[in-house]
């Protein structure tokens, strides 16, 4: 074992040059796998940060057409707290739709009541204030999008106070603060409050929804489907970000497969490299493999000399390639920048991916030096003679 290994680096060390381009290549099919996956793992994960990373995974809402208001929820928040340890937060809601008016303006509104040290964990309304030093505490106290706070007949200011009609009766609210949440319909629409304001308005301890967060967000159908089966009140169902975003999801999942399928080929090409150079490799060295065999080496030992060779480049290969495609991944974010400055891709290092890329370099690099060990452990003495 330790003579094949001793022989391996000999032959390598032999010619530099064609090491080196072997070493090469494996480097750049490994930093494509790191550059393509990275890339496409980051894109992935902007997108569901984007989209559903401030927003409820779960929703607990009403199964009955005529009454939408959940009633008694403080067992059914109890029992989806302690249902499973990939639930992070779970916060009731209130949800009424009425028209903020001022002077002869009317304007539609969601008011929107939350318990907001739960919500803030979903939404992350304290960094998405624009105005304002707080979020809503007392009653009666709203922040507004901040387009509808911009627009120029409404003209609100922090302090201001608002009408909105909500159920035929005017209720009166003061604004405390703006909100951008970079989404439009959001920004012009939405006003948010505590939940105690909100069920006042109502004029009962009801809520309209239950939203929740889970750690793994594609775990968010599988997850929904056990709390159906948990709640007990008929009356209740719970939707979900997969089934109402059918779009998105089929896009990510195109994206994980476009990526895979890249990675296949890339080593389909690693191996085949390897093996076709290593294959002229035994033909260049079968004078002294000849000559090994007459000096008395086993057949499995010359067969070793290859597989050590493969190993070794698999090693150097790996290695290289890694870094290469972490140069490429900073690269690509420092200069792809959007027009805020900002990498059109954000930075994503996955530690298990970069050494699993690595080790299926290995492996192809080994398992493509099978082919000239077997043709090394056939080759006879008398061949090597007659073809001298």
């Amino acid at each position: 074992m330790k003579l094949a290994f001793q022989l391996a680096w000999r032959f390598l060390s032999s010619a530099k040059r064609q090491t080196f381009i072997i070493v090469l290549g494996i480097s750049v099919g490994v930093s494509v796998q790191v550059f393509i996956g990275s890339l496409i793992s980051g894109l992935q994960n902007s997108l569901v940060d984007t989209t559903i990373g401030s927003s409820a995974h779960i929703t607990v809402v009403s199964n009955d057409i005529n009454n939408r208001f959940i009633e008694n929820y403080e067992d059914i928040i109890l029992d989806l707290e302690t249902s499973s340890e990939d639930i992070t937060v779970v916060s009731p809601v209130v949800d009424l739709g009425g028209t903020l008016k001022k002077d002869l303006l009317e304007k539609e509104i969601l008011l929107r009541g939350f318990d907001l040290d739960q919500a803030n964990q979903i939404y992350n309304f304290d960094l998405k204030l624009t105005e304002g030093s707080s979020l809503p505490i007392l009653p009666n106290e709203v922040i507004l999008g901040v387009t509808l706070g911009e627009e120029d007949q409404l003209d609100l200011a922090i302090g201001d106070t608002i009408s909105i009609t909500i159920l035929g009766v005017d209720h009166t609210l003061k604004v405390v603060g703006f909100f951008d949440f970079n989404v439009a319909i959001i920004n012009r629409t939405w006003g948010i409050g505590t939940l105690e304001t909100l069920q006042d308005i109502i004029n009962e301890d009801s809520l309209t929804s239950i939203e929740l967060q889970i750690k793994e967000v594609f775990d968010a159908e599988t997850i929904a489907l056990s709390l159906d089966s948990l709640i007990s009140d008929d009356n209740l169902k719970t939707t979900n970000w997969m089934a109402e975003n059918q779009e998105l999801l089929s896009g990510l999942q195109g994206q994980s497969i476009s990526s895979l399928m890249i990675q296949v080929f890339v080593i389909i090409s690693v191996v085949l490299g390897i093996s076709s150079t290593l294959a002229i490799t035994v033909m260049q060295k079968s004078k002294q493999i000849g000559i090994l065999k007459a000096m008395g080496i086993l057949d499995k030992d010359a067969s070793r000399v290859f597989l050590f060779e493969g190993f070794i480049l698999g090693i150097f290969g790996a290695i290289g390639g890694v870094l290469l495609g972490l140069g490429l991944s900073y690269s690509f974010t420092t200069f792809a920048l959007g027009p805020d400055g900002e990498p059109v891709v954000p930075l994503f290092i996955d530690s298990g991916f970069i050494a699993l890329s690595a080790g299926i370099a290995l492996i192809a690099s080994t398992l493509a030096a099978l082919i000239p060990a077997i043709k090394s452990s056939k080759l006879t003495v008398i061949e090597v003679i007659r073809n001298a």
